[in-house]
């Protein structure tokens, strides 16, 4: 690189940490959960489970609310005949996310790397799908809260990756020196 960034965004799900493992862990935590209190047949269940998330993500389009797993349980049970059971799904989504978190392992040198950023005076955000909640939740789990000057979810500004405004607001938020920043992430398309 022929100089340092003005500044510099990073994604956060497969970026700072691997999510599949954390996700796969979280997915079974619920599924066990659901099959153990109804009763229901794990074929049955991720059949709806999938149905569910489907028509959410086709209802929501690229809005931070498509990816939550609240909507997609609260659906999965309403299409098993259940109604919307909003205790259940609450629970079924806390057991999700506490199970992702324990799970969850943040890469290598990670706080070194804004460690040494912070040093440069280099500025940095988190610009990330999803609800603001759950990944503040994430950052603070990591313990990566101070290392970051902003974080920009798609859930604050109505549009997930790659739509531009995402990327726009981490930068008025920033308002770095100049005009060569990176951003760093693990899709080529979306970051």
């Amino acid at each position: 690189f022929a100089r340092l960034p003005d500044a510099i965004l990073f994604d956060t799900d497969n970026t700072l940490y691997p999510y599949e493992p954390a996700h796969t862990a979280a997915h079974r935590a619920v599924r066990e959960k659901v099959v153990n209190t109804f009763s229901i047949k794990p074929d049955v269940l991720d059949k709806a489970y999938c149905e569910a998330r489907q028509q959410i993500k086709a209802r929501l389009k690229n809005t931070a609310s498509s990816h939550s797993r609240l909507l997609y349980l609260q659906r999965m049970l309403e299409i098993l005949g259940l109604g919307s059971q909003v205790l259940l799904a609450l629970d079924f989504e806390q057991t999700y996310w506490r199970t992702f978190l324990s799970s969850a392992v943040l890469f290598d040198d990670v706080k070194e790397l804004l460690d040494d950023l912070r040093l440069l005076n280099i500025p940095t955000a988190i610009v990330t799908d999803l609800t603001a909640q759950i990944q503040f939740r994430k950052v603070v789990y990591f313990g990566l809260d101070h290392y970051f000057d902003y974080i920009v979810t798609s859930e604050e500004v109505g549009f997930d990756k790659p739509h531009h405004a995402p990327f726009e607001i981490a930068l008025e938020k920033m308002r770095p020196n100049g005009d060569c920043i990176w951003m760093i992430g693990d899709n080529p398309i979306n970051d």
